[in-house]
């Protein structure tokens, strides 16, 4: 493993790399925690990197990088792989070679870092490996709407449906409720309120972008 930590702790790296299939004591648990660490960890990343990001455009990009197929890569850079403990099943299937199997090893590795070491060393370790995540990040100009609508034509799927559910306050200030719905390639609806339709409308394009991405 090409890991940037020795282990005080080998047993917590021995049980990050330990499948289910092997029975208990498995990696479940610390997924778990791992999994929500590196939320912390990323967004902090990102939330330094782009200033003037809105909330759901931090959102998709942190969808971009926090994914089974994003870890799973980053997982055989750092020769995972290599140290899996697998049932017979899952050996004999390949399952080293999988992605959920990896990405699920990578987030259980984080938090066997942490258990490790403390939370300090456990952010300055996964820092250093997603700050070039950070900084190759595609640069996006175009709006919500737009990226959502080129998305579906790109894959021959039917429009998103906006409606304005609501609107309420004086005209001045006003508030507008709306809905962006899909039906392909799975039913998703997104709801969002802005202080003008266009906003809302935008805001509910950016969700539904980041929960297909989630679910490529």
């Amino acid at each position: 493993m090409k890991l940037d930590h020795v282990f005080k702790n080998p047993e917590l790296a021995r049980l990050a790399l330990t499948h289910r299939s092997m029975g208990r004591p498995n990696n479940e648990r610390l997924e778990f925690l791992g999994d929500a660490l590196l939320g912390v960890i990323v967004a902090e990343l990102l939330y330094e990197a782009h200033p003037k990001a809105s909330e759901g455009e931090l959102s998709r990009l942190r969808a971009q990088l926090v994914n089974g197929q994003a870890l799973a890569v980053l997982a055989r850079e750092l020769s995972l792989g290599d140290g899996l403990r697998l049932g017979p099943g899952e050996l004999k299937s390949g399952g080293f070679r999988r992605d959920s199997i990896l990405a699920d090893a990578f987030e259980a590795m984080i938090a066997a870092i942490y258990l490790d070491a403390g939370f300090e060393a456990c952010r300055e370790v996964v820092r250093g490996w997603f700050a070039p995540q950070v900084v190759a990040l595609p640069k996006s100009s175009k709006d919500a709407k737009t990226r959502l609508q080129e998305w579906l034509q790109g894959k021959g799927l039917a429009l998103p449906v906006y409606t304005l559910i609501a609107s309420h306050g004086e005209d001045h200030d006003k508030t507008f409720e709306v809905t962006c719905a899909i039906s392909d390639p799975q039913p998703l609806l997104a709801q969002a309120q802005g202080s003008s339709r266009r906003s809302a409308e935008q805001d509910a394009a950016e969700q539904l972008l980041v929960r297909l991405q989630e679910h490529r």
